[in-house]
């Protein structure tokens, strides 16, 4: 059964998938006051993607929040004065977001519906060459000799992992909001991959 609870947002232009690594830097009150909560109670945060408006706060402007997201728990955080954190926090379970109510200080509480993991199922022949391209690009960043924080997502690499593999290629594709918005909202794991490998086939990344 899935479960329903109130949690705070953190609305970004950006989509973000599980297992997925997203650096902040906090410095408007609402959200510094949203990070030392969770980061006393070492409890997690949703980031949901924002249709309309802007990620910093405007007087008397429209938002419009998109209908799924992810929940993360921050991994690392420092202080880097009384107004500003710097931290990386890492994708969780994705939500589906219910309704949504901003309080006076302008933080978005969301009534949301946290999703079932993804199933974990293995990579079939035919689309073993989206895990071959995946495990390419990792070789050459680690070639490169980048820090584990210089990294988009982290260890280990689940390579033989449709969710996970299709989950890394959502987030480095150039893709529009709109078609991330649609792959993050698919329960199966496996037709998320099936689109990515047809778009990494038409974009001619994928090796014969």
């Amino acid at each position: 059964m899935m479960s329903e609870a109130a949690m705070p947002l953190f609305p970004l232009a950006t989509v973000l998938y599980p297992q997925g690594v997203l650096n902040l830097q906090i410095f408007e009150v609402r959200y510094l006051d949203l990070m030392k909560k969770c980061l006393r109670d070492n409890s997690p945060f949703g980031i949901i993607s924002l249709l309309d408006g802007n990620e910093v706060r405007r007087p008397d402007e429209k938002i419009h929040l998109a209908k799924f997201g992810t929940l993360v728990n921050i991994e690392k955080h420092e202080f880097i004065s009384p107004t500003l954190i710097e931290m990386s926090a890492v994708g969780n379970q994705r939500f589906k977001l219910l309704s949504a109510t901003q309080e006076k200080n302008g933080l978005w509480i969301g009534n949301i519906q946290v999703l079932p993991a993804d199933p974990v199922v293995e990579i079939p022949d035919y689309l073993q060459g989206s895990a071959n391209a995946l495990a390419r690009l990792i070789n050459s960043i680690d070639e490169r000799g980048l820090s584990e924080e210089q990294l988009p997502f982290r260890k280990p690499y689940k390579l033989m992992d449709c969710g996970w593999v299709a989950n890394r290629w959502c987030e480095l594709l150039p893709l529009d909001k709109s078609m991330k918005l649609q792959l993050l909202a698919l329960d199966n794991p496996l037709l998320r991959l099936e689109l990515i490998d047809d778009t990494l086939a038409a974009q001619g990344l994928l090796k014969s």
